[in-house]
């Protein structure tokens, strides 16, 4: 019977104790940092210690332990941020939905493009620091979870506010940034998952994040704001759950399948698995789209009983990381495991 394995982060122990609840050997690949950790908890079955996740790389001392214990690997955020496109690729072991697309995910341009491709509202992109004409965000590449992040409305905010977190080594001194227009509003991240076993979408949840020190930031009075020196960011520290009117859920599922569909044209074998689509709601309830994760994301650690929404399909507690087990458990059961792994 096939195994689940992850990397010892993120959201490792929401992916593993899902295995459990399935009936799968749970394998984590973990530092020996957070060893202790990951002990406590009976339901991992196995943990190979490394002193780096680039152990797992195809000429790495922990490839040949992760490929012989046959887990399916399950990627999160610490894969992404860790490791480049030919890092992921060389990976023996099959790893979980489509790890081509997790390239599609680091790289801005790309991701734009996909998301455009999926048809879903996105904000303008800046060409350049001198281009600034408003409220503008930058953002750095890959899963950087909000650090590094910052707004400016013109070209000499932006290059004092850079040079500040380049002197503080938040940022390098010649890291490329992103630039989007800043759209004010809700911020909602959707989380879904599309089954190629069933050809079906299910949206599993929707979240908000907590992040620093922005948050922070906003508590204290706008006197003490205008004087203060700090350069906020977005550091991801937290998620809290959140429940959508009811009548926003049509344009939910329908943005959700659009995105799988436009996956399967410019990444086969398409977006399987858990993803998210990440935005914001303005006053008239119309949703932006700013970011996708082509993989299960942490805001998903919140439901780890099953979420609002699972409970209207499920007659069972169903966390993202126990549908993950699932569909490994279900494709493996019809001789179809290829079809969930690349």
């Amino acid at each position: 019977m096939a195994a689940i394995a992850t990397l010892g982060s993120h959201c490792a122990l929401q992916v593993l104790k899902g295995a459990r609840d399935e009936g799968l050997r749970s394998v984590l690949v973990c530092e020996r940092a957070r060893e202790s950790l990951y002990r406590r908890f009976a339901f991992i079955d196995e943990i190979i210690p490394v002193e780096s996740f680039s152990e797992i790389l195809a000429d790495g001392a922990a490839a040949a332990a992760l490929e012989s214990s046959g887990a399916v690997l399950v990627p999160h955020g610490t894969l992404v941020a860790q490791m480049s496109k030919a890092d992921v690729e060389s990976i023996r072991a099959p790893v979980f939905g489509n790890r081509h697309i997790l390239e599609w995910e680091s790289d801005r341009a790309m991701k734009e493009r996909l998301m455009r491709e999926a048809g879903l509202p996105t904000p303008p992109a800046v060409a350049g620091p001198a281009e600034i004409s408003g409220m503008t965000i930058a953002k750095r590449h890959g899963a950087a979870g909000g650090k590094g992040y910052f707004v400016s409305s013109s070209p000499a905010e932006y290059e004092k506010k850079r040079a500040r977190l380049v002197a503080d080594g938040v940022i390098g001194e010649g890291e490329e940034l992103y630039l989007q227009e800043y759209i004010p509003g809700v911020l909602a991240y959707l989380q879904y998952f599309y089954s190629p076993l069933s050809g079906t979408l299910e949206f599993f949840g929707v979240d908000s994040r907590h992040e620093s020190d922005i948050d922070g930031l906003a508590r204290i009075p706008a006197d003490a704001q205008v004087s203060s020196s700090l350069t906020p960011s977005f550091t991801v520290i937290a998620n809290s759950a959140m429940v959508l009117r009811e009548s926003l859920l049509p344009r939910v599922y329908e943005m959700g399948e659009s995105f799988v569909e436009a996956s399967a044209r410019l990444v086969r074998p398409g977006m399987n698995g858990p993803f998210c689509i990440e935005g914001v709601y303005d006053d008239e309830a119309r949703f932006t789209a700013f970011e996708f994760s082509a993989r299960i994301v942490a805001g998903t650690n919140i439901y780890m009983g099953g979420s609002p929404y699972t409970a209207l399909v499920y007659d069972e507690p169903m966390s993202m990381g126990r549908r993950i087990a699932r569909e490994v458990r279900l494709a493996e059961s019809s001789s179809r495991l290829d079809d969930v792994t690349t």
